[in-house]
Parts: C-alpha cells; sequence; structure tokens
C-alpha cells in the first residue's frame, strides 16, 4: 500500500483528499505544517520506519511555508511531490518546480482526476526505481535501482522528473531520444508542452556540467533530440 504525506493546514481539505486517496487503496498521513511533515519523512527513514511514496504539499502553511519545505526536504529526499496549492501564477508554479516539485496543481480541484494524478506518479516513480544498473560518469555515479546521483561520496539533490529524464537518456547508451519521446515516458502522455522537457535539460546540465552552456555529457543532437555522452567529451 502505497503511503502518502499530506500536508495541508485546511483540516476540511486534508480530510476530504483522504477519503478520496483511502478509497483508492493509499495511505495517508496528514500534517498541518511543513514542521510537523519533516518530523514525519525523518521518522519514515529510520531503521524501522515506515516510509513515504509521495508528498502532497500545500504551499501557504503556518511558519515555514510549502516553498521552504520543499527546499529542506531535497536536502535528503527524491521522494515525488505534488503541490496542491491556490497560488496558480506562474511565478509561482516555475518556483515550486523549480525548487523540485514533480508536479503543480490548482486549487480548486476535482478530487477524482487528483487521484488519477497520483496514482500516476506512483506508477512513473515505482517503474523508474525498478530498473537495474549503475552509470559512473566523471566523478558523478548514477544508481538507477535507488533513484540516487552522487557526486563523489555527496547526495545530489535532484528531482525526480529530472532524475527519470537523465536515467533515460543514460540507458540510451549515447542514442538521441527525441522531446517528444522523452515527454511521453517521462510524463505519461503523449500532449503536452514539450517545452518543459528543455526547461529540465537545463536544470540537470546545471548539476552535472562544469560548463552547462557547453555539456561535455548530457548534450543536444540538432534535429534528433538529446543524448548522453559518458566519456565526457566536449561538443566545442
Amino acid at each position: 500500500m502505497n503511503r502518502i504525506l499530506v500536508i495541508e493546514d485546511i483540516a476540511e481539505m486534508s480530510e476530504l483528499i483522504s477519503i478520496y486517496l483511502t478509497k483508492a487503496g493509499m495511505e495517508t498521513v496528514v500534517r498541518e505544517s511543513a514542521e510537523g511533515g519533516l518530523i514525519e519523512l525523518q521518522k519514515g527513514s529510520e531503521p524501522g520506519g515506515k516510509g513515504f511514496d509521495l508528498v502532497l504539499l500545500d504551499i501557504n502553511l503556518p511558519g515555514m511555508d510549502g516553498f521552504q519545505f520543499l527546499e529542506t526536504m531535497r536536502h535528503d529526499f527524491n521522494i515525488p511531490v505534488l503541490i496542491l496549492s491556490a497560488r496558480g501564477t506562474d511565478d509561482d508554479m516555475v518556483r515550486g518546480l523549480s525548487l523540485g516539485a514533480d508536479e503543480y496543481v490548482t486549487k480548486p480541484f476535482s478530487p477524482r482526476v487528483l487521484t488519477a494524478r497520483l496514482q500516476a506518479m506512483l506508477r512513473r516513480n515505482s517503474g523508474a526505481e525498478g530498473e537495474e544498473g549503475t552509470a559512473a560518469f566523471g566523478s558523478f555515479t548514477l544508481n538507477c535501482d535507488h533513484y540516487l546521483l552522487k557526486k563523489g561520496n555527496e547526495r545530489v539533490p535532484m528531482p525526480n522528473k529530472e532524475l527519470e529524464i537523465l536515467i533515460l537518456l543514460v540507458k540510451a547508451k549515447g542514442a538521441p531520444i527525441t522531446p517528444e519521446e522523452i515527454y511521453r515516458k517521462v510524463w505519461g502522455d503523449s500532449y503536452g508542452d514539450i517545452t518543459t522537457v528543455a526547461v529540465h535539460v537545463q536544470r540537470i546540465r546545471k548539476k552535472i556540467e562544469t560548463d552547462f552552456s557547453n555539456p561535455e555529457y548530457l548534450k543536444t543532437s540538432h534535429g534528433r533530440g538529446y543524448y548522453f555522452d559518458a566519456s565526457g567529451g566536449s561538443d566545442g
């Protein structure tokens, strides 16, 4: 059974969400503050603790807000995060996604659609975690089993969508993959704004490249898509 951490300070809202997710076969743990959510994540990561498969996060919270929570948790956890917020401006969405959220849904929302979106995220994450192999490039090691990127002995904080793209390209072994195909495989949809792929690729490059404007690893094959060069040879 998937465990969902719901961080929402409005009791009526969290109760409604819990009802629908429970009906869909998920277990929910509700906390009314970001601080309480961080405590639950830490408890779940301890020996014998029950971890979480996904975090459902509000932004407007008492004390630490959702953005601060997201920035803090990404130092230690790669759990998928769906932001559910009444704040729906482009700036809020861009900030949430850039800090490591995997999805952003605005209120008001359909509980049934929200449940379906969470189920899709869980399916994608389960599939990515099940892939085998470890890839080394430069000072980095990518563990596809544990959905983990390290630089030396230090974990590189990276949201799930970025990791999924990186894993997909690494496993292609140098073969270019079009943005459309990346979007279909990572987001599970044939229709959508594929510029999202370019945004995520740029974020990955900023984390793994010495000069992200002249990438050594995650490269572009013009007219064919993106490909991964484990040898680290510069295009220039």
